[in-house]
């Protein structure tokens, strides 16, 4: 597992892959621009491009690890060497116990832009209809990166805080269906898989493939890389569509 340090600037540098004694750290969960506009991994080993619009969820993300008191963080983007299929593999098998152990999850919402939570009205937010929309909830990889996490803190694009996962549980259940309990806590385990596959029954994935990849986590199952051989079939009986590996 690599991670991004950062040091007493603020400034943020990629780790070496780091196998045992992980230290403390936050993760960010997002969604993808297009690829061009990301930083990724052969972007940090030469100095991430400033201009690029992703930087700038990585400087949120770097300022926000100092102001908690952790000095690494993680992000998909640039922290997986992609080009390694093994180091993949690992990765996607992974990403779920990575959220589970992550100190703080931060969620970056790239799509609202606010002056943050109104502590003298709980009740009613400006920004909150736009939440209710944000393209975070309708992706395929975000499931997993709210169940997974005990603390997920929602930011603006602005780097505001919104609040919790605690203090928006109402309106998260509500925008995902997911039950209160889940949010809360209670082992996945304990939801049937019809219900667990409900959760992810809207969400889209960039990628067919990672439609399958993405529910790992939520199925507590691990799975070889296969990309390319993961298609769409219809059950006969019921007609529902579920994902089946093929090789």
């Amino acid at each position: 597992m690599r991670l991004l340090r950062v040091d007493e600037n603020v400034e943020f540098s990629l780790t070496d892959d780091l196998i045992d004694n992980i230290p403390p750290y936050a993760i960010l969960s997002h969604t993808w621009g297009e690829d061009h506009e990301e930083i990724g991994f052969k972007d940090m080993s030469i100095g991430p491009k400033k201009t690029k619009l992703g930087y700038n969820k990585l400087r949120f993300c770097a300022q926000q690890t100092a102001r908690d008191g952790l000095r690494y963080f993680w992000v998909d983007t640039c922290c997986i060497d992609k080009a390694n299929s093994v180091e993949l593999q690992e990765a996607i098998n992974s990403m779920f116990r990575w959220y589970r152990n992550a100190e703080k999850c931060y969620v970056y919402l790239a799509d609202i832009s606010t002056n943050g939570y109104d502590q003298s009205s709980p009740s009613s937010q400006p920004w909150e209809p736009a939440f209710r929309q944000c393209r975070w909830f309708t992706r395929g990889w975000t499931l997993q990166e709210l169940l997974a996490p005990s603390s997920v803190e929602f930011f603006c694009s602005k780097g505001k805080r919104l609040g919790d996962k605690k203090l928006l549980e109402r309106q998260i259940h509500e925008i995902t269906g997911i039950p209160i309990g889940a949010l809360q806590g209670t082992p996945l385990s304990e939801f049937s898989v019809d219900e667990r596959m409900s959760w992810a029954e809207n969400r889209q994935t960039k990628r067919e493939e990672d439609k399958a990849y993405s529910l790992l986590g939520i199925f507590d199952v691990y799975m070889p890389f296969i990309y390319a051989k993961v298609r769409a079939m219809h059950c006969v009986g019921c007609g529902k569509k579920s994902m089946v590996i093929t090789h």
